[in-house]
């Protein structure tokens, strides 16, 4: 992808049409929010009984539980789990690898287009959603709102970002710390990467333990990831860095790769775990309407 990719050629209106129909469920939110529709921790004046508690002078008499003050003789209020919204953060990875095409869509089209679904998905009930994009650095583009009136905008954010192109060297680990610094209410963070990472996942394990969201890690796929077109001599060149490598990829370092590559993934298995985070896998190649039908729809996305 070169800068100049239009607003309409990211987000089509197939796309954008598909966004109405998916859905997303949360387990209760941290207290301290705006109202929404997710049942929250606190306790207060909301829709779902949840307990009694000993009436105290200043307490609203009409939570009185006046049926029980006959059975008992002792004066009893109604609690309620209020409902508040969810706070999501999502946290694409614009680094310039992203942008490489390598022969078919750039990784970019469906990081950008994951991120702004997971965002109308929320915004569409009534949850706040942020914009923090990852590379060299975090930059904050978008601060968290609430309301479908902000679809429309957090998508020109996300389109000025690939018409912006790559931002520098990826430092995935490096901007989750940073983003973990932040005096965010708790919510639910959302990856969106490759998560190729030049210090390794070790380092993306150890920023993660400070985040104190609760996560959903996309990772951004290949088929060439797995399982590389590539033989004989070759000199590659990395795209952000500039270093070169000239190899000779015979069966055995082909098969060290892909060994390498499947403990990768299992790492980042492994992480999810830990975290009891959700992992997704999206193939950048194949049509994402579909990928995320299959998982927003047919009962919702449930973290």
């Amino acid at each position: 992808m070169s800068a100049g990719v239009t607003f309409e050629e990211l987000f089509d209106p197939t796309f954008l049409n598909a966004l109405s129909r998916w859905n997303l469920h949360a387990r209760r939110v941290a207290g301290g929010g705006r109202h929404g529709q997710r049942l929250s921790k606190d306790l207060g004046a909301g829709i779902e009984f949840n307990d009694h508690r000993p009436y105290s002078p200043g307490d609203d008499l009409r939570a009185i539980d006046w049926n029980l003050y006959r059975r008992l003789g002792k004066v009893f209020v109604r609690l309620f789990e209020e409902e508040q919204d969810l706070p999501l953060y999502l946290a694409p990875d614009v680094s310039a690898s992203l942008f490489l095409s390598q022969g078919g869509p750039p990784a970019i089209i469906a990081a950008l287009r994951s991120t702004l679904a997971f965002a109308t998905v929320g915004l569409n009930h009534h949850d706040s959603a942020g914009l923090f994009t990852v590379s060299d650095q975090l930059e904050v583009i978008f601060k968290p709102r609430a309301g479908q009136a902000q679809i429309m905008t957090f998508a020109r954010h996300l389109a000025r970002v690939a018409e912006a192109g790559g931002r520098g060297q990826t430092r995935l680990a490096e901007s989750l710390q940073r983003l973990a610094l932040l005096n965010l209410r708790k919510g639910l963070l959302i990856v969106i990467s490759d998560f190729f990472d030049p210090r390794g996942l070790d380092a993306v394990r150890e920023a993660l333990q400070a985040v104190r969201h609760r996560l959903v890690l996309v990772q951004l796929v290949r088929a060439s990831d797995a399982n590389p077109e590539l033989q004989g001599d070759v000199r590659l060149t990395d795209c952000e860095s500039g270093d070169v490598a000239d190899l000779t990829l015979t069966p055995r370092v082909l098969e060290r790769y892909k060994a390498a590559y499947s403990t990768f993934n299992d790492g980042l298995v492994e992480i999810a775990r830990q975290r009891h985070a959700r992992l997704l896998r999206i193939q950048v190649e194949v049509d994402l309407i579909d990928q995320l039908s299959r998982l927003f729809e047919h009962g919702g996305f449930r973290v």
